[in-house]
């Protein structure tokens, strides 16, 4: 073989190493590009995966709260009775009472709210005022003033000794509860669950709130006493008042 088929040959060899150089390059190329392409396209898809998820959660989480929303708008929200500060809860009646002050401004009863006795209904009067409720249905059973200044005490022994066991019993002063008050009557009291009773004197101001015949100590009472150092007005002590929920029984 001559100079010129070496150099023939060997330029042969070269193209075709060439060749398959050039075409194993374009596989790679190739191929990079097809995993670039296939890396972008996963990314894309996890990220609108991604953020689909997040809208359906937030319209989940959203819906919720127009449900909770119109579920609150929906149900109507208890009224707060007889001026309390709160709602009471199932089996609880709202009461408040209002003694007088001095013999000018007269008590007031609040029972479940509605009231039953007070000024401006012109069904008070001096002495003791009393309410008795049926403590099953809170009905008003029955309503008066019984008057301790000029009454005739076996007539007022006469309705206190009437109240049934269980009855719910709320009693405010008026000017003066003391001068026809007996021991029997102030014992009739303690059996409801009064513990001031047997302290009240002339002119003091007095509220309560008990259950007729049962003995348990009320919560529900309060006493100021007629003092000259301390009498708001003068001659007559401050007013008092007591109010919450009163258990049902």
């Amino acid at each position: 073989m001559d100079f010129w088929d070496k150099v023939m040959l060997q330029r042969c060899f070269s193209d075709i190493h060439k060749a398959k150089y050039k075409s194993l390059l374009t596989a790679l190329l190739n191929f990079a590009a097809a995993v670039v392409v296939l890396l972008i396209t996963w990314e894309i898809s996890i990220k609108s995966f991604d953020i689909q998820g997040k809208r359906s959660i937030l319209g989940i989480n959203n819906e919720a709260k127009q449900i909770q929303a119109e579920i609150k708008t929906t149900l109507p929200t208890p009224a707060r009775k007889c001026n309390l500060y709160g709602v009471c809860p199932p089996q609880h009646f709202a009461v408040h009472v209002r003694s007088g002050a001095a013999n000018i401004v007269g008590p007031k009863i609040c029972f479940d709210g509605k009231i039953i006795m007070s000024q401006v209904l012109n069904n008070v009067g001096p002495g003791l005022n009393i309410v008795i409720i049926n403590s099953e249905n809170g009905d008003v059973e029955k309503s008066a003033y019984l008057n301790m200044k000029a009454g005739n005490p076996e007539d007022i022994l006469a309705y206190l000794q009437a109240i049934k066991p269980g009855m719910i019993v709320i009693a405010a002063s008026f000017d003066d509860v003391t001068t026809k008050m007996t021991s029997e009557m102030r014992e009739i009291f303690v059996g409801m669950g009064s513990t001031l009773i047997q302290s009240v004197k002339y002119r003091d101001n007095w509220v309560f709130v008990g259950r007729g015949g049962m003995g348990n100590r009320s919560s529900f009472e309060k006493q100021a006493p007629h003092d000259a150092k301390t009498n708001l007005y003068e001659g007559w002590p401050m007013m008092v008042e007591v109010g919450g929920c009163f258990p049902r029984s």
